[in-house]
């Protein structure tokens, strides 16, 4: 029960929360909730089964925390659709410090759309991310000038045209704010200011008033990749990305991810390379940033089915 509330901590696309999870005796399986998915911006459900790799991973480390080698098998049955992953608990195995230093970052994991510190990142913090992209079968490249401003171009670009789409609104609307007890969305809290340089596209979730402030002129960008763009390798880059996150988390660093650009195929386009089939799954800002709050979590009776 306890690594399956870890496993609730994950990202998702507005703190939708698309995840189920079943408990069996030696295994506990993950779902992916369609109910949750957000039809207009994320009609293939792309975002949805990257949200819920996510919370794979979560549970996974979990897991391997408690002192166990996770062991899975993706989309195990050909009749549920919905069933992601079956994860047992293998044999035991006492966990490294790296492992300890992960799940102690997933507390602290928050998005932060706040202004960074206009600091250059280490090259040693660099490759540690890197790294992390790269255990998942993923790849994690950071952006030259060049291509920074070619990316934030693209990201102005395709926050406009989502802008422009029936229904965008209304839909970020419904996830903004705890009404009614909710415990899911994107809390005012959690929304952040915009960009008075205009560099940065931060959503403004449907509030008609945001205050306005200079964030960094020069962001860290990067993005993260994985070999061809089916439903398993959206999973794995949803896995990739929480073990990004989490690293960055335990090495002091804030992140923002940035999901317009590929939430428009027209756009995400301009950042895939057809000639080796890598497809752009995410864009992460990163920096050094102020602490934020936490947002909501269903409590793990609303996620389990029995």
């Amino acid at each position: 029960m306890e690594c399956v509330r870890a496993a609730t901590a994950a990202p998702s696309l507005h703190n939708s929360q698309p995840w189920r999870f079943r408990i069996g005796d030696d295994h506990v399986d993950v779902y992916a909730d369609s109910t949750r998915q957000l039809s207009i911006l994320d009609p293939l459900g792309r975002e949805l089964m990257v949200s819920v790799g996510a919370a794979l991973f979560t549970l996974r480390l979990a897991i391997r925390n408690a002192g166990y080698l996770p062991v899975l098998d993706l989309f195990p049955s050909g009749d549920d659709s919905r069933l992601v992953s079956r994860v047992w608990a293998g044999r035991r195995l006492a966990p490294t410090s790296r492992v300890a230093s992960l799940a102690m970052a997933v507390e602290r994991r928050h998005t932060n759309r706040l202004p960074f510190a206009r600091a250059a990142l280490p090259a040693s913090a660099v490759e540690r991310l890197v790294v992390a992209a790269h255990l998942e079968g993923a790849a994690l490249a950071l952006a030259n000038p060049v291509g920074r401003d070619a990316i934030l171009g693209m990201s102005r670009a395709a926050d406009r045209r989502l802008r422009g789409r029936y229904g965008y609104d209304g839909e970020l609307a419904r996830w903004t704010g705890l009404r009614n007890g909710r415990r899911d969305g994107v809390p005012r809290s959690a929304i952040g200011p915009s960009d008075a340089l205009g560099v940065l596209p931060i959503r403004d979730f449907a509030l008609p008033q945001r205050d306005s402030v200079e964030f960094e002129p020069h962001p860290a960008i990067a993005v993260l990749a994985t070999r061809g763009d089916g439903t398993a390798q959206w999973v794995k880059s949803g896995q990739a990305l929480q073990r990004v996150l989490l690293t960055a988390t335990g090495l002091g660093l804030a992140t923002t991810p940035i999901s317009q650009p590929v939430e428009v195929p027209a756009v995400r386009s301009l950042l895939t390379d057809t000639r080796t089939g890598t497809w752009a799954q995410m864009v992460l800002r990163i920096g050094y940033g102020r602490p934020v709050p936490a947002t909501p979590r269903r409590p793990v009776t609303d996620v389990l089915l029995t």
